[in-house]
């Protein structure tokens, strides 16, 4: 096995089994990605070393093989990987405040492209920046949704974006590939999220904002479907939820106005 091989599954299998912040979980997730990316040309910081050995655990006795060079690897010394970050709140402080920057970012940026294209193209007429209209709306109808404006997080969860949080594709439950139950639920779930990003490739694409199950008061918090917000997905003007559960990639998931039934989760028996 390559060094790098050994460091993403030594990854995987810490998601798998850990119970991390949403900043240490994400930290991993692009790790993992970008071994995947750039194999043995991958090259990290020392610090991000350090961070990355810190949640996962010491290095192996051939970490010397590692997929970067040499000048890249993190210091021997154990006083120096753990004398930084004590705090797991501070990391996780620094990791939203970051996110809150990236975002309203993104967010001026759109405005002032817009600004300039009405000006300057458009003779004066202020325009909305290209951006899906419930961002603005509230979502209460059917929007176009081009295939740039968001990324997908699982075979059930896309993310908009600029948004802060998942958006939870209701009407179905697919498997988890991210933090699975057993090996067969991992599988089907990568199948499912592939499967997804095939129907939306080249798709016409609609996207419906709808309220989420859960108590009045929550929507948008941590006690409502992990603040994510709730949608329906149309690829070519079917469902994507009825494809994947047709495929038997996902299976349905019916809630009520305000709860749901205890998940779904055939997938390890």
């Amino acid at each position: 096995m390559q060094p790098e091989d050994d460091l993403k599954s030594r990854i995987e299998a810490a998601l798998v089994r850990g119970h991390f912040t949403q900043w240490q979980r994400q930290f991993l997730l692009d790790m993992r990605d970008r071994l995947v990316k750039y194999g043995p040309r991958t090259r990290l910081s020392a610090k991000q070393w350090a961070k990355l050995y810190e949640i996962i655990g010491p290095a192996p006795p051939n970490a010397n093989a590692s997929p970067q060079s040499r000048s890249d690897r993190p210091p021997s010394s154990p006083r120096w990987q753990t004398r930084r970050w004590r705090s797991p709140l501070a990391r996780e402080a620094r990791y939203l405040a970051a996110r809150f920057a990236r975002t309203f970012g993104i967010a001026l940026a759109l405005i002032v492209g817009s600004l300039i294209y009405s000006f300057i193209i458009r003779g004066g007429h202020v325009t909305w920046p290209s951006m899906p209209s419930f961002a603005r709306s509230g979502g209460s109808e059917w929007v176009p949704l081009a295939r740039t404006q968001f990324t997908i997080t699982d075979g059930d969860t896309i993310r908009l974006n600029g948004a802060a949080k998942g958006t939870r594709l209701v009407g179905f439950n697919a498997p988890e590939s991210i933090e699975p139950r057993c090996d067969s639920e991992r599988d089907l779930g990568r199948r499912a999220k592939a499967r997804l990003k095939e129907l939306v490739a080249e798709a016409k694409l609609e996207l419906k904002m709808v309220p989420c199950s859960c108590p009045a008061g929550t929507e948008g918090t941590d006690k409502c479907n992990y603040g994510r917000r709730c949608g329906l997905l149309f690829a070519d003007g079917r469902d994507v939820g009825d494809v994947l559960v047709s495929e038997g990639l996902a299976v349905s998931f019916v809630c009520g106005s305000t709860s749901c039934p205890p998940t779904p989760r055939p997938w390890c028996g």
